[in-house]
């Protein structure tokens, strides 16, 4: 093997690879209403409670109120913030679920993946490679003291982590040109 053209089976992977991302962006629209949802409620709720003891200690009118409040405020704020985080983590499992779930009926539906994955497994280990199916679809590779994981889950979460950034700008109010109001 030179130089020169690419060998076929080096972009083998490049029609699963793109179905899995349109498939999870496609999807990910009703999990990311749901998340944004979540998230503008608890911030809402947050802000609302953080209000209420901001006017209980103007009411009261004690000096020491302040302080109260503000370290109120801040708790608000970071209860909201936790739980902005965790619904995007949610919304993340749920995308990476999804996606999971649509390549392994893609893998079922298409022999020629798991031939694509079995040659580029044996051209990344050798043909003494062993080849096993994976228990969620997919499958693994190896020789002593080698594994090659073309495992469904593990092929999906790395097309996701592929996307960088742009995963997290499905969560991000800003994606949307909505303003979460702080």
């Amino acid at each position: 093997m030179t130089g020169g053209a690419p060998a076929p089976h080096a972009d083998a992977l490049a029609p699963v690879r793109a179905e899995l991302l349109r498939t999870a962006r496609a999807e990910a629209e009703a999990v990311l209403a749901e998340a944004r949802r979540n998230a503008e409620e608890t911030e809402a709720a947050a802000r609302a409670e953080a209000e209420a003891v901001l006017a209980e200690a103007r009411r009261q009118g004690v000096q020491d109120g302040r302080g109260v409040a503000a370290g109120e405020l801040a708790r608000a704020r970071r209860a909201a913030r936790t739980a902005e985080l965790a619904a995007r983590g949610e919304a993340y499992a749920d995308l990476l679920r999804l996606a999971t779930e649509r390549a392994r009926e893609r893998y079922g539906a298409d022999p020629a993946i798991s031939t694509r994955l079995t040659e580029r497994a044996r051209d990344l280990l050798g043909p003494g490679a062993r080849i096993t199916a994976h228990p969620n679809g997919g499958l693994l590779a190896d020789v002593p003291g080698r594994l090659v994981d073309f495992g469904l889950p593990t092929l999906t979460r790395r097309a996701l982590e592929r996307l960088g950034p742009e995963v997290e700008q499905l969560w991000s109010p800003e994606a949307d040109g909505g303003d979460s109001g702080g």
